[in-house]
């Protein structure tokens, strides 16, 4: 698969930890979540956290701040790769519009630091999480929460998509991967997916 930059992907090395930024972007709330991995194993979660745009009347602004923020983080953590959520399709052109310009200053961010991105769409990102491409936001919270040994709260949801893009580029990129499988609940797909099962290493990131 492609990223972005328009290089072909090559599989993250077993041998050497890879940090991950996952962003999920947004207009009026941008969630984003670091983690530390080695293949399809998570190391460490290092941080995660939302940007909160709702301050902003104007568009452009929040776009500025958007930009900015990134690459806060990008220079502070230094990631290898960006994962990046595709906007879902809606009926409101408009907000559809403004998605795809966040979505596009997250990326220009990213390629501003010379660091690839890859895309993943939200089916995709929710199938490679729990199984299950049509899993709601609390499953995914809850699976989030059990991979990385976190505890989220509902007003961190955008933060645990940015999580969530995170481990999905971990997930398909690791060596050694196991195919996901269709399983009926959480601990079914894990004794599908041993290799899901955060480390008991995992740390609890600082709020």
């Amino acid at each position: 698969m492609p990223n972005l930059l328009g290089h072909a992907e090559n599989p993250m090395p077993s041998a050497t930890s890879t940090t991950i930024l996952g962003i999920d972007p947004g207009t009026q709330v941008m969630g984003y979540g670091l983690v530390r991995m080695r293949g399809a194993t998570v190391e460490e979660t290092l941080a995660f956290g939302v940007l909160n745009l709702t301050r902003y009347d104007d568009h452009a602004e929040k776009l500025h701040r958007i930009f900015q923020r990134i690459v806060e983080i990008l220079d502070g953590f230094k990631p290898d790769a960006v994962a990046i959520e595709a906007p879902f399709f809606g009926k409101n052109v408009q907000s559809m519009l403004k998605l795809g310009r966040a979505q596009g200053v997250a990326i220009a961010a990213a390629m501003h630091r010379g660091i690839p991105v890859t895309e993943y769409s939200p089916r995709k990102v929710k199938q490679s999480v729990t199984g299950n491409g049509n899993a709601s936001k609390e499953q995914v919270m809850a699976m989030v929460e059990r991979l990385l040994g976190v505890n989220l709260h509902e007003e961190q949801f955008d933060a645990t998509d940015g999580l969530a893009v995170a481990l999905c580029h971990g997930f398909q990129h690791g060596p050694g991967r196991m195919p996901v499988t269709k399983a009926k609940g959480w601990d079914a797909f894990l004794k599908q997916n041993p290799e899901r099962l955060a480390s008991p290493s995992a740390k609890k990131p600082k709020k």
